[in-house]
């Protein structure tokens, strides 16, 4: 949470012209105006709105592309600033997925610890039981009265 506050990214206004494209508006609107925290928060403003803003640049925001197309005309001042453009969202939007995956990991692990908490009270219980039932029954005490059957000779 705080990695992500700490970038102050704030999704755009409700009613804002940024989420009137049919690719972004419903994936963010829930967000509007909100500040980026979560991890899907951060996987929904990678996805729909840095995405869709990169692939609206040329070579539809694709680094290697726009990089190549810079160093095959070295001379061409815009599209060198292009490829900054280009490296710096793409850049922006891999870390922001990188921190939904992280999230997801960290939901996983949440649910996994409780998993194994409850287990463990619950084998811990057991433990108890067993120590309880010892004291109440005698030593010498036969478990199973019954002898297995004998197989026909």
């Amino acid at each position: 949470h705080s990695q992500l506050a700490q970038q102050q990214i704030t999704f755009p206004a409700k009613g804002s012209p940024a989420l009137a494209s049919k690719e972004i508006g419903p994936y963010l609107d829930q967000y509007a105006g909100q500040q980026l925290t979560t991890g899907p928060q951060a996987k929904a403003y990678a996805d729909h709105f840095i995405a869709v803003h990169l692939s609206e640049m040329p070579y539809n925001g694709v680094f290697a592309k726009a990089s190549a197309a810079a160093q095959a005309d070295p001379t061409n001042t815009a599209l060198k600033a292009e490829v900054q453009t280009i490296f710096q969202g793409t850049t922006l939007r891999g870390l922001l997925l990188e921190a939904y995956a992280f999230s997801v990991f960290a939901s996983i692990a949440l649910w996994a610890s409780v998993a194994s908490f409850s287990l463990a009270f619950l084998m811990l219980l057991l433990v108890g039981f067993g120590f309880w039932h010892a004291r109440r029954v005698p030593a010498d005490a036969e478990i199973l009265t019954h002898s297995a059957p004998q197989p026909a000779t």
